[in-house]
């Protein structure tokens, strides 16, 4: 046999395996496929990780207690400073690994026909919803805020800036930036750390800034407003003089508090008390010039007043408030007020002593007479007082007496007043010492009606 023949025999039989192998290597290799694709169909491809986890290979329940194994060894640390301060399980503040439900979505995402090509490229898969115990969590954030609220117990504490109050009135006391941890802050950093998979976080990151610096635009204007009341000039007006509120005794009653400028009330009130203890007319005397007797002083009497004092504080602390520069003169009550000098250039002069009376009108004597005052067993009472009334052929009615006269001008509550006397043969002198009347002052009638014609209502009477 030529050796082409031979060599054609060999080519035909190699032909021959090679149709019988090849199909074989075809077949067992599809059903090789085919088997690992019926094994992946419950089971990840390789190359594939959850949260950074190797589940390669296993079961939706495999996968779930490898996730488990791994975040129930894990630790939450809390450094300070980069110095551990606190290490705990996650698992103490209530966060546990139960996501089998995305896991199995993960897996029933997957191509398990496409296992071959995962053999060539990572798969990456991520679950984001750990299981979280609220009330856990909520009792070791508890927990941990009180040891942080110890632990800022030896540091300085942050301060915003504020407003102090000086000798003279105000200034900016600058912010104080502490070392002291915002626990709120740092807890909820906690809970978002948690929430995001990460599980330390550091404390200096957390430590508390003040939010008004010196400079805050809200905290300047305040200043300005402060110092402008502080510097305030504040004048009463009483009684015909005038006087300031030192600058250094408002300053004194200002107050500052959560942005609130105001006056201590108690001092306040203590001022104007003592205004009232000085001025009141109704329980001060008058210093007054007499006619023939110089200057003397003259008992309280019906023309009077009395400051309000409960008033007065409400509409000085307002007035003062508002910084502006005022004068202003006491809220009263009484037969006068505080706005004028108590007795001017027009008023009757009653002299006890030298049993005489006088008018004088804009300063200018209108009339004089003798009078007879009441007996020394009924004194007519010395004092300040107006003529409240006028009243023609009035009946004077006392315990004894029903006296009628022409002309009657009362000036007190007692029923003390100035009238015609035609009983009466002379005046002043000693007569009132043996025919002196009930209290009232007996005057002259002809005198009586020219002193009635001229007198308006309200006139003082200074009885002295």
């Amino acid at each position: 046999m030529s050796r082409s023949a031979r060599n054609a025999g060999k080519k035909g039989r190699l032909k021959k395996v090679l149709l019988i192998v090849i199909p074989a290597v075809i077949v067992v290799l599809l059903g090789g496929y085919a088997f690992g694709s019926n094994y992946y169909a419950s089971r990840f491809e390789p190359q594939t990780s959850i949260n950074n986890i190797d589940v390669s290979g296993m079961t939706a329940n495999e996968a779930q207690e490898a996730l488990a194994n791994y975040y129930n060894g894990q630790n939450f640390t809390i450094t300070d400073n980069g110095q551990e301060w606190k290490t705990l399980p996650i698992a103490d503040l209530g966060v546990t690994a139960d996501t089998i439900n995305q896991i199995s979505a993960h897996l029933q995402d997957q191509n398990n026909w496409a296992w071959g090509t995962a053999l060539f490229s990572d798969s990456d898969l991520t679950v984001d919803s750990l299981s979280l115990d609220e009330e856990t969590l909520n009792t070791a954030l508890a927990e941990i805020t009180s040891e942080i609220n110890t632990l800022n117990e030896g540091r300085t504490t942050t301060q915003d800036a504020t407003i102090v109050k000086n000798e003279t009135g105000f200034s900016v006391q600058d912010a104080v930036v502490g070392d002291n941890i915002n626990a709120e802050a740092a807890m909820a950093a906690i809970s978002e750390a948690i929430a995001n998979g990460s599980f330390s976080i550091e404390l200096e990151n957390y430590i508390t800034q003040p939010t008004i610096t010196a400079d805050n635009a809200d905290l300047q204007n305040q200043l300005t407003s402060l110092n402008k009341i502080a510097q305030v000039s504040a004048t009463y007006s009483i009684n015909g003089t005038s006087f300031q509120i030192p600058t250094e005794t408002i300053a004194d009653w200002l107050t500052y508090a959560d942005g609130q400028v105001g006056l201590d009330n108690d001092k306040v009130t203590a001022y104007v008390t003592d205004l009232g203890t000085q001025y009141n007319t109704s329980t001060n005397p008058t210093s007054f010039a007499s006619t023939l007797r110089g200057t003397v002083s003259v008992p309280a009497g019906t023309y009077s007043w009395s400051i309000q004092t409960g008033d007065e504080v409400a509409a000085l602390t307002e007035q003062i408030l508002a910084g502006e520069d005022f004068t202003r003169t006491p809220i009263t009550s009484g037969a006068t007020t505080a706005d004028h000098a108590l007795v001017g250039n027009t008023y009757i002069e009653v002299d006890l002593v030298n049993q005489h009376m006088w008018y004088y009108k804009d300063g200018a004597l209108v009339l004089e007479t003798d009078i007879v005052s009441g007996r020394p067993s009924m004194a007519t009472p010395t004092g300040v007082n107006y003529v409240w009334n006028k009243e023609r052929n009035a009946t004077l009615v006392g315990e004894d007496y029903q006296t009628p006269v022409s002309y009657w001008m009362p000036i007190d509550w007692t029923g003390v007043g100035i009238h015609d006397s035609s009983w009466q043969s002379a005046y002043g002198g000693d007569r009132y010492t043996t025919n002196g009347s009930h209290g009232c002052i007996n005057t002259p009638p002809s005198v009586m009606a020219t002193l009635y014609e001229s007198v308006s209502v309200g006139t003082p009477v200074l009885v002295i």
